[in-house]
């Protein structure tokens, strides 16, 4: 389980932005930072599109358009985001949210880059179904 150390900033003001598909994360010390929902979603922690090790991960696509339905608090560490498509299973640690807003330039490119590299779209899930030769890809 992913603890939470000293100097993880917890978010002051968390904002669900339905309209723009926006989640707002503010800190104490004034650092803010705004995740889309896709971005969101396709970093999701939960363990079926992370696999259990490196080079295990399941590209999630299709996502330009997902929703977040709502938010769960889980214990003072985390919050559940709740999915227009059903995923629900990620669980958002403070430390994660930071990072995701501190790198989220590099992670997007990053992930931009994984698609057009496996011929894959933002618009056609092909996250949900098993595709054939999913499995060994070398990064």
């Amino acid at each position: 389980m992913a603890g939470i150390d000293r100097d993880t900033p917890i978010p002051s003001e968390i904002k669900l932005h339905q309209k723009s598909r926006l989640l707002q994360l503010g800190y104490e010390n004034g650092e803010r930072y705004t995740l889309d929902f896709e971005f969101l979603r396709v970093f999701t922690p939960s363990a079926e599109a992370r696999g259990h090790g490196p080079g295990q991960e399941t590209l999630q696509t299709g996502k330009r358009n997902v929703d977040i339905e709502r938010i769960e608090p889980v214990g003072t560490y985390a919050v559940r985001l709740v999915f227009s498509d059903g995923h629900d299973s990620g669980l958002y640690s403070w430390d994660l949210l930071y990072n995701l807003g501190k790198h989220h330039d590099e992670l997007w490119q990053d992930y931009l880059n994984q698609i057009e590299a496996q011929g894959l779209s933002r618009d056609i899930d092909t996250s949900s179904r098993p595709a054939a030769g999913s499995c060994g890809h070398h990064h």
